[in-house]
């Protein structure tokens, strides 16, 4: 999974990385297949070149290794909003078939009290100012569902024209990379599709993984 999202920051000059497996993934990009990958985080650090892994994105490390430190309202009104960013590198608690993602609540079931997670945070800026983003997260039924407890971050909407529709200049999600294969958006349909398994993976097994039908393999 890191490799595959690592390999998909091949072409990128500039990242917004989120914390947790997508600062994994760039973070290795930028010691093998670019190692001119810029990374830029939300704390307002461009250019890290962190020694270990950022805890998060206020880990003294990132600021310390950074070409440059800026304040939070121009990382996002400059960097981001003014299209700076080729690649919006993001994890999620919950993604729909059309790459909506849910970070900030999730339903725990009866009797019980929902469940919080972090947030928003700058995700949803990320996801429609940047050129393009990559979601990576585990695949299971808790996190590829069929409908989202709560939309955090807009993917692709509900159809092919509703970044349009809402004035978001990025391309949205390209790639949602998993522990099993990688799923695209139909360029119909904007609903994610399987284009590549993992080594020793099956479709059948992606099928189960996934909290919707059809998941479609056209590789």
């Amino acid at each position: 999974m890191e490799v595959n999202a690592a390999r998909a920051l091949a072409r990128a000059r500039t990242c917004f990385v989120g914390i947790g497996l997508p600062s994994t993934a760039a973070n290795l990009a930028r010691r093998t297949v670019n190692p001119r990958l810029v990374l830029i985080y939300e704390s307002g650090t461009i250019g890290s070149k962190p020694t270990r892994l950022p805890l998060s994105i206020g880990d003294g490390e990132l600021a310390d290794t950074a070409d440059a430190v800026v304040p939070v309202p121009e990382v996002f009104n400059y960097w981001l909003q003014g299209g700076r960013i080729d690649v919006g590198f993001l994890g999620a608690a919950q993604v729909d078939r059309f790459a909506n993602v849910n970070t900030t609540v999730v339903d725990r079931g009866p009797g019980k009290p929902e469940g919080r997670l972090p947030g928003a945070g700058g995700a949803p800026e990320i996801a429609a100012n940047c050129g393009e983003v990559l979601l990576v997260l585990r695949h299971s039924t808790r996190g590829f569902v069929r409908r989202l407890d709560f939309v955090t971050t807009l993917g692709h909407g509900y159809g092919p024209h509703d970044r349009t529709r809402l004035g978001m200049p990025g391309r949205g999600p390209v790639a949602v990379i998993t522990d099993l294969g990688i799923l695209r958006p139909d360029p119909a349909t904007s609903e994610l599709t399987l284009t590549e398994l993992h080594p020793g993976v099956t479709v059948a097994q992606v099928r189960a993984a996934t909290g919707w039908e059809p998941v479609s393999y056209t590789h």
